[in-house]
């Protein structure tokens, strides 16, 4: 039931090692970092700004503009040589406390488009 609650009824989610909600776990892919980086990049068409990224880093700060409005922060870091992970973090602004799973829903949406671009392997 508390799944159920945090999953529909926030205004905030995000991607871990060890989530809850399997299809919000960390995302490993065989990738060279600049690549994926790149790719992560390319989720943000117009009119969505990327308010700034940082290659050292690894991070990407998004002003999301689409079916809602969110604020982004994308997180590309290489753990190994072609062993990249990718994780988000999702906050929508949609004026009240909640937002349906909307940022759930659009975390799934950006690991879908890169599942198909890129091989995902084991985290292990």
């Amino acid at each position: 039931m508390k799944g159920f609650i945090s999953r529909y009824f926030s205004n905030h989610s995000e991607t871990n090692e060890h989530h809850k909600d399997e299809q919000l776990v960390t995302h490993y892919y065989k990738a060279k970092h600049d690549d994926l980086f790149r790719a992560v990049e390319e989720l943000f068409p117009s009119p969505s700004e990327v308010a700034a990224t940082s290659k050292e880093r690894g991070e990407i700060t998004v002003k999301y503009k689409g079916k809602r409005r969110a604020f982004i922060v994308a997180t590309v870091i290489m753990v190994r040589p072609y062993r990249t992970a990718v994780d988000f973090s999702v906050t929508t602004d949609s004026g009240g406390p909640v937002d349906f799973g909307f940022s759930r829903n659009l975390i799934i949406q950006f690991y879908r488009k890169l599942d198909s671009e890129f091989s995902r392997i084991d985290p292990s």
